[in-house]
C-alpha cells in the first residue's frame, strides 16, 4: 500500500474487534510518530496509556467503542502562546502519523475530546502545562465505514497576486 493508499482509505473506527494489540507494536508505532515535524525540536508530546479503572472513570458514552486499547496524546505548553499552538500542532502531526502506521498495518483509532473537560484532565492526572490533544481508542475495525464526501480542493485555495 502507498502512502496515498493509506490517507484515502484511513478511516475513524466506531466498532472495534476484542482482538488484543502487543504493547510492543504500540510502542513501535509511537516511536515511528516521533518523526512529526516540530518547531525547534520540541518534542512536545506525551501518550498515557490507559488502564482499565481510568478507563471506566472517564466514563466515556461509548467506551471508545470497545477498543482494546486506550491512550491519551498531550501536548506540552511552551513558553509563549506561539510555541504552545506551534507544540499542539507539531503533536496533532504526530497523531497523524501514528494513525496512518497503524492503519497500515490493518489497526483503526477513534479520536476523541474527552480528555478536554477539567473532570478527566483530573482523571488522567494531567499538569497544567499540558493539553488534552486527544484521547483515543485503537484496535482492529469490526466495521469499516464508507468514506464521507470532501470539498474539492480546488474551492479551498487562494492564489495570491
Amino acid at each position: 500500500m502507498t502512502i496515498t493508499d493509506i490517507i484515502y482509505s484511513r478511516r475513524t473506527i466506531k466498532s472495534f474487534k476484542a482482538d488484543p494489540i502487543s504493547m510492543e507494536q504500540i510502542s513501535k508505532w509511537l516511536q515511528a510518530s516521533t518523526m512529526a515535524p516540530n518547531h525547534k525540536m520540541t518534542e512536545p508530546w506525551e501518550v498515557y496509556l490507559v488502564g482499565p479503572e481510568t478507563r471506566a472513570a472517564l466514563n466515556h458514552k461509548a467506551n471508545f467503542f470497545n477498543a482494546p486499547v486506550v491512550m491519551a496524546v498531550l501536548s506540552k505548553h511552551g513558553s509563549t502562546e506561539v510555541e504552545k499552538a506551534e507544540n499542539a500542532l507539531a503533536t496533532a502531526c504526530f497523531v497523524q502519523n501514528f494513525n496512518l502506521i497503524a492503519w497500515e498495518e490493518g489497526v483503526g483509532t477513534f479520536w476523541s475530546s474527552v480528555g478536554n473537560a477539567q473532570k478527566n484532565r483530573e482523571i488522567l492526572g494531567v499538569q497544567d502545562e499540558y493539553d488534552v490533544i486527544g484521547v483515543f481508542g485503537v484496535g482492529y475495525p469490526e466495521e469499516i465505514s464508507t468514506p464521507k464526501d470532501r470539498t474539492s480542493i480546488e474551492e479551498k485555495i487562494k492564489h495570491l497576486p
